[in-house]
């Protein structure tokens, strides 16, 4: 195998050889392909694509680079997993975790840091002062079984092969690829070991999937691989036309999710969890329809048992999160300056990804691979789609580490929230659509027949 050979072949849109293909993705982890070289087959692929029989070789690779999880059948309920295409503003996984706990199912969750100018879940959990996201697979099985959840990132065990293209990807713009994030995802999920799969595919301008189109070939993509694997995959096509609640920013956003487990926090954010935990009921057998689903959702948001789990899995795992300090006692950016309207009207519309690339200038996500992530720094915006204003409004508060960055985090802000004249501006409704693979599961989960 002669790397430059792959790279030239796929870039005039040829189609690899099963054994060709693997022989580079394995050789890029024994270090006989170089990151350039990787880089460069990353971005032909992006412009190519990958065909089916290309796609499965690089699941395969990914998934049986590491090790897979066989789970055994002595566990309390059905395992199922929630993953998220990547928002900003999502912090919804900190949430849907320990409710989907409380509802009965067993959460091994395996999330991922910020890939461009979306959130990651992980960097979201490592603001809490001393929590742990590198752990075992023993103790990962350890804190599922005493929590029935747990929120770790890749390790070397599991997906090695994904864990460093997941980096090179977020560094060189090849993220908005699907077969590259059907092969990301899909890998992970299946060396957890699950019975059903919800994926929430995020679309709009905050989103990779731009448009519908896009996402619904996303979705299809991830439901036929793990119909082909026996696993039970839901993909929930969701707005992503502006933040997902109020929060933008590490720190900020996991003020909010516990907010949200305390009964509060914004509607919109709110009413999705109570979906996607519906919908991953249905998905391990323990709702025969989303309305089922919905109502024990509801009921154990509201009964406080998603927020103890949250607080003991945080425990567990080495954070600490202390409700009699302000903030909880998580770090909090040193300065703050709120933006207010400049005139009257309605807001059209709040820009995700004006949101999502000022975040990063802020210092709270990536511009190379080995960047420190600044947690306390932020938006809270004030304001949704279609919220009156009159001038002097907040519209939004800027959380900085620097004078510098205040005055940056204060333009993107600024410049993300347009206010017209029509008062009939509304977002797109949170669900768009649902995508279910027909998925062979074990006797009793997966979805009931139609």
């Amino acid at each position: 195998m002669i790397p430059q050979q792959v790279i030239a072949a796929k870039r005039d849109g040829g189609k690899l050889a099963p054994g060709e293909f693997a022989l580079f993705l394995t050789g890029y982890l024994k270090g006989q392909v170089a990151d350039e070289q990787m880089a460069a087959f990353l971005m032909a692929v992006q412009f190519n694509g990958l065909s089916a029989r290309e796609l499965d070789v690089l699941v395969k690779v990914m998934l049986h680079s590491g090790r897979v999880i066989e789970p055994g059948d002595d566990w309390p309920g059905p395992r199922v997993d929630k993953h998220s295409t990547g928002g900003v503003g999502d912090k919804v996984s900190l949430v849907v975790a320990p409710l989907a706990a409380e509802m009965g199912m067993v959460v091994p969750m395996m999330s991922g840091r910020g890939l461009g100018h979306t959130g990651g879940t992980l960097d979201k959990l490592e603001s809490i002062p001393g929590f742990e996201t590198r752990i075992s697979l023993e103790r990962f099985d350890r804190v599922l079984r005493e929590v029935g959840c747990a929120m770790i990132g890749q390790t070397d065990e599991i997906a090695p092969l994904d864990r460093r293209l997941y980096a090179l990807r977020d560094v060189t713009a090849t993220v908005p690829s699907i077969p590259l994030i059907t092969a990301s995802i899909m890998s992970k999920k299946l060396a957890e070991g699950l019975d059903g799969l919800v994926l929430d595919v995020k679309v709009g301008r905050g989103a990779f999937m731009k448009d519908i189109d896009e996402a619904r070939a996303l979705a299809r993509a991830m439901t036929r691989v793990g119909a082909a694997r026996g696993m039970a995959v839901s993909a929930v096509l969701t707005a992503m036309d502006q933040p997902l609640g109020r929060a933008i920013g590490n720190a900020l956003e996991v003020r909010e999710a516990v907010a949200c487990l305390e009964g509060g926090g914004p509607r919109r954010f709110r009413a999705l969890c109570v979906e996607l935990a519906a919908e991953m009921a249905l998905a391990g057998g323990l709702a025969s329809s989303l309305d089922e689903g919905r109502s024990r959702a509801e009921g154990a948001l509201g009964g406080g048992g998603g927020m103890e789990r949250f607080e003991r899995l945080v425990a567990v795992q080495g954070g600490k999160l202390d409700p009699a300090r302000s903030a909880l006692g998580l770090p909090v950016a040193p300065l703050r300056k709120t933006v207010s309207a400049d005139r009257e009207g309605w807001v059209s519309r709040i820009d995700p990804l004006a949101l999502g690339y000022g975040l990063i200038a802020l210092g709270g996500g990536r511009k190379r691979q080995d960047d420190r992530v600044d947690p306390r720094v932020g938006f809270v915006m004030e304001v949704e789609v279609g919220t009156r204003v009159t001038p002097g409004d907040p519209i939004g508060v800027v959380h900085a580490g620097s004078v510098d960055g205040l005055a940056t985090g204060v333009r993107a802000l600024a410049e993300a929230v347009a206010i017209g004249n029509e008062e009939n501006t509304a977002p797109l409704p949170g669900v768009l659509e649902r995508i279910r693979s027909p998925g062979a599961t074990t006797p009793g989960r997966g979805f009931p027949p139609a």
